[in-house]
């Protein structure tokens, strides 16, 4: 039964990380969070263990929806390469950093940057849907460097792949429209997830036993995402990503309370 609540925690994760580009971590972390505490069937699953097996699960759903994505021409090649070019480090730093986090106030951390993102997305601004006139614009190449390098850091800290930083800054910072930004976003991701994942293993952070249902849920969940993400219009899309930032920070800052 555990098995089967790995898989299926993997698979909704991925799907939704997927859908909105955020790489599935801020659905998988709180859940495995949660079973952690009220089950002790998942008592192995410390913060440091399920941020990760996050990571793991995040280079199989990346790698399933970039494929996808790319067949449909909607990554942003251009600036998903500049963004690793920080990513890749900070993820690195972030991983290490990670041991040094007080687990009794985890929750509360995590949940305060989901809020803090989320209203990103209540401001206005001018919407793009034309992806080739957003491949074609001028790139402000440090301001990407920067940010990238932030997203590699939280990505390693808190095992949600970057994309609850990506995707933001895509939309805001550089005017592409939700699905190339979620597209990218999940571009970046695969390759962010390898290095911190590597990192977070060689820490010894990784519950063996359990991965490959992780994977199992990831790649399906990943490649359903990607898919549907083609058939939502861009306000939908916005709001699946609001809604989905702002319920699991708000639970998240209780539990870390408590």
């Amino acid at each position: 039964m555990i098995y089967l609540i790995c898989v299926l925690i993997a698979l909704i994760a991925a799907f939704g990380g997927s859908l909105v580009g955020l790489g599935g971590g801020v659905i998988l972390i709180p859940s495995m969070l949660f079973m952690h505490h009220y089950s002790d069937a998942f008592a192995w699953a410390t913060p440091q263990v399920i941020v990760g097996l996050s990571l793991i699960a995040m280079v199989f759903t990346a790698s399933s929806s970039t494929v996808s994505y790319y067949r449909n021409g909607r990554i942003h090649v251009k600036i998903g390469l500049l963004f690793l070019t920080g990513s890749i480090p900070g993820g690195i730093i972030g991983s290490w950093l990670n041991q040094f986090v007080n687990t009794d106030h985890f929750s509360l951390y995590f949940g305060l940057l989901m809020i803090v993102l989320s209203f990103l997305f209540l401001l206005k601004r001018d919407k793009r849907e034309d992806n080739e006139q957003e491949k074609q614009q001028k790139i402000p190449l440090v301001s990407v460097i920067i940010i990238s390098l932030i997203v590699g850091i939280i990505s390693g800290l808190f095992g949600i792949g970057g994309g609850a930083i990506i995707v933001p800054a895509m939309v805001f910072l550089f005017g592409l429209s939700i699905h190339t930004a979620a597209a990218t976003s999940m571009f970046v991701i695969l390759f962010i997830s390898i290095i911190s994942a590597g990192t977070h293993i060689a820490l010894g952070h990784v519950a063996w036993e359990y991965v490959i249902f992780f994977i199992i849920g990831a790649w399906v969940g990943g490649t359903l995402g990607a898919k549907v993400n083609q058939l939502i219009k861009s306000n939908v899309l916005e709001w699946v990503l609001r809604l989905l930032l702002i319920i699991v920070g708000i639970r998240l800052i209780i539990e870390g309370l408590m």
